[in-house]
């Protein structure tokens, strides 16, 4: 049975949401410097690197990333490989995949590569899940939608009714996924966000096996 890490690491020069606080990695204490060990500090958003959504990212009223349900982060999935689509993933790409009996799907797409070039420029043109694909897999009882950027949706999103009507339906948002060594199938997944109370996002190490 093989692990895949499919989380990008977290550096100086990975790419973030624009808006979003800086990543900066830095010593608060060294041995190089006198001190008896070495002490990281980290100042990043919630948001960077791979990472989930809670429902209090776009609803002040919602529930925070430590309420995530534990049951759907850990589980059966599979990969949908849709590196050649020409735009973005939507009802009729989605529907050209066998989604039965799938509770959680993640999207291999052409944003996966960003991630093994080590690209340290953000891509306002990734490709995201709209609108009606978003309403299709609620059809389909999906519980669990992970895509390879930084948003599920697209840039540029006014309202962000992909975003709402995902996490209004209590389904579980997974961004930044680093999927370009990994085959489409089914997998098991085990994803854990750092247990932030109350906090509307938490970065994540996520792992498949299969």
């Amino acid at each position: 049975m093989k692990l895949y890490d499919i989380s990008v690491p977290v550096h100086e020069g990975v790419p973030t949401w624009p808006g979003d606080p800086p990543l900066r990695i830095t010593l608060a204490s060294s041995i190089a410097g006198g001190n008896v060990a070495n002490v990281t500090r980290l100042d990043m958003g919630a948001h960077t690197g791979t990472h989930f959504d809670a429902p209090f990212h776009f609803d002040r009223t919602g529930y925070g990333i430590d309420r995530l349900p534990l049951d759907i982060l850990i589980g059966a999935c599979r990969i949908f490989d849709l590196t050649a689509i020409p735009g973005h993933v939507n009802r009729v790409s989605l529907e050209r995949c066998d989604l039965q009996s799938v509770t959680r799907a993640l999207f291999k797409t052409r944003n996966s590569q960003h991630w093994a070039r080590d690209d340290h420029e953000f891509d306002k043109g990734f490709v995201g899940l709209v609108l009606d694909g978003a309403e299709y897999l609620l059809k389909r009882g999906v519980r669990l939608v992970g895509i390879d950027y930084l948003s599920i949706e697209p840039f540029g999103s006014k309202d962000h009714r992909v975003h709402s009507l995902l996490l209004s339906a209590q389904v579980v948002i997974l961004e930044g996924l680093n999927l370009s060594e990994v085959p489409a199938g089914d997998y098991e997944l085990i994803a854990l966000p750092m247990r932030l109370r109350g906090a509307d996002g938490a970065p994540a190490r996520v792992v498949l096996r299969g």
